[in-house]
């Protein structure tokens, strides 16, 4: 009896763009290849005369005849799923522009984000199997992309309060902090909310312009301070600044519309939005191979900093990465995490990879300390 792994192809080329497409029909038969939501309604020729036994089509449109020469030539076909406000199938990481596309006409209820986070909100407790399946295609399409995103990137994780607001002096150091790790040749990533993410997010945006350029966006931001009452003004001063200082630099933030009720900031180039907070939260910390600076926070940055203990306590992940407390006061006194992270690290490889620093200013040295040890 054949083996049921035996009758599913071994993987080729990930193709995930018209061009790959083209350099891949180019090169022969697509057997094998994993194709994800590339429309192909404008390839119908190429279809009908490669061989595509053993291809798998994930939301590729397709003209009905070409569609139905695919599937005979023996290809696995997952079709597009009509009235979703997402793509299950996605190759690539969201932009900020695609979460938000028609915010300047419609407002942030009519945008990509909204819209999909009022799909979440209908469906995440009815049940609904085929839901359910879809928000797990998508969940993993998103960590795909993002892996293949972080090929070889050191990357540092920043966590802190979403209710930071711009324009404030936190704000504004937590925006430098993401400048400098950027410009030290590391991949800011960040939950993808506002506040302090936000902060680190733009400073990162920010790395390649003159110094003066953070100064002033922080000061035009801080004219909108919190994303309430109004998330349309809020993000529209984001793009209002991406358009005043374009070529920002690049950063990786990954939120969640399990909080729905925050919207991702748009400076990250890439968004790696999640429906499942839980695999947002792992992926997050696993892939901030460089280490993590928490700065003050309240529940969900705890929560981040215990989440980042327990693979570094165990060593599930080999090496422990480095660990920046910022806030003296507030990580010993408001909320004394830091005792209770350096009782677990005693004795432990992780001991020599935790620091506790009182400013902002101090993170990247002792980030860069942790990561020599």
């Amino acid at each position: 009896m054949q083996n049921p792994r035996e009758s599913i192809p071994a993987p080729g080329v990930e193709i995930e763009t018209l061009a790959e497409f083209d350099a891949a029909v180019a090169a022969g038969p697509l057997t094998g290849h994993r194709v994800q939501s590339v429309d192909l309604t404008g390839r119908s020729a190429a279809l009908l005369t490669t061989d595509t036994s053993g291809a798998v089509f994930l939301g590729c449109r397709m003209e009905p005849g070409a569609a139905e020469k695919v599937r005979a030539d023996g290809a696995f076909v997952f079709p597009p799923v009509p009235g979703l406000p997402f793509d299950p199938y996605r190759g690539l990481l969201y932009s900020p522009g695609a979460l938000y596309d028609g915010l300047a006409q419609g407002g942030y209820e009519a945008t990509p984000d909204a819209r999909a986070y009022r799909w979440f909100c209908r469906t995440r407790s009815d049940g609904d199997a085929f839901a359910s399946m879809l928000r797990a295609l998508h969940d993993d399409a998103v960590s795909d992309a993002l892996d293949e995103l972080l090929v070889g990137e050191r990357v540092v994780g920043v966590m802190g309060g979403h209710a930071t607001p711009r324009g404030s002096a936190p704000y504004t150091a937590a925006a430098r902090l993401g400048r400098t790790l950027a410009r030290s040749g590391l991949t800011v990533a960040t939950g993808g909310g506002p506040g302090a993410m936000e902060a680190a997010n733009l400073g990162a945006y920010a790395a390649p312009h003159p110094d003066a350029m953070l100064d002033k966006a922080c000061e035009l931001l801080g004219t909108v301070p919190s994303f309430t009452p109004s998330v349309t003004d809020w993000a529209l001063a984001a793009f209002a600044v991406r358009e005043q200082w374009p070529g920002g630099g690049g950063s990786v933030s990954i939120p969640t519309w399990f909080y729905g009720h925050e919207p991702p900031n748009p400076f990250a180039g890439h968004i790696a939005k999640y429906f499942a907070n839980a695999l947002r939260e792992d992926g997050l910390l696993a892939r901030s191979t460089a280490g993590v600076v928490f700065l003050p926070g309240a529940a969900g940055t705890v929560q981040e900093i215990f989440d980042s203990t327990t693979p570094n306590y165990y060593g599930s992940r080999g090496e422990p990465s480095p660990m920046v407390l910022v806030g003296r006061d507030h990580w010993t006194r408001e909320l004394p995490a830091w005792p209770l992270l350096r009782a677990l690290a005693a004795g432990r490889p992780m001991e020599s990879r935790i620091a506790l620093v009182d400013t902002v200013e101090e993170a990247p040295g002792a980030l860069a300390r942790l990561s020599a040890a």
